[in-house]
């Protein structure tokens, strides 16, 4: 539970960087790798709301720059600093870029990315 408790206090440390004027939902995520480096995001709004970036997709866009390791943990916290699930697109993001085994924090406990996307598409059914 200690990789837990210091992605919590990560992202706890940047939720108010977050941009969300029209939800008023902001939300930030991190992770740990398996080298021991934490990676985090913010939610950024927009005006279109299609245009809008995830938590956890700032996350691993800020993951891939820094030529991270594979993703061990991951919690996304919302304003009161509660963990909150990925939404099904960042489930799938998530499925593309991290191990299904990702342990992820939960308001009932951990559980892996398997668990919240089963039976995931994903690049091996673009297979020929």
């Amino acid at each position: 539970m200690q990789a837990f408790e210091q992605l919590h206090a990560a992202a706890s440390k940047i939720l108010s960087r977050a941009y969300a004027p029209y939800s008023n939902h902001p939300v930030a995520a991190a992770a740990l790798d398996a080298a021991g480096t934490i990676h985090t995001g913010i939610n950024i709004e927009n005006a279109s709301f299609g245009l809008t970036q995830c938590a956890e997709g700032s996350m691993i866009a800020a993951w891939r720059l820094a030529a991270g390791e594979p993703l061990t943990h991951l919690v996304c916290l919302n304003q009161g600093g509660d963990y909150i699930t990925p939404c099904g697109r960042c489930r799938q993001v998530l499925y593309e870029h991290a191990a299904p085994t990702l342990s992820i924090a939960t308001a009932n406990g951990p559980v892996t990315l398997a668990v919240l996307l089963p039976a995931a598409f994903g690049p091996h059914n673009l297979q020929d």
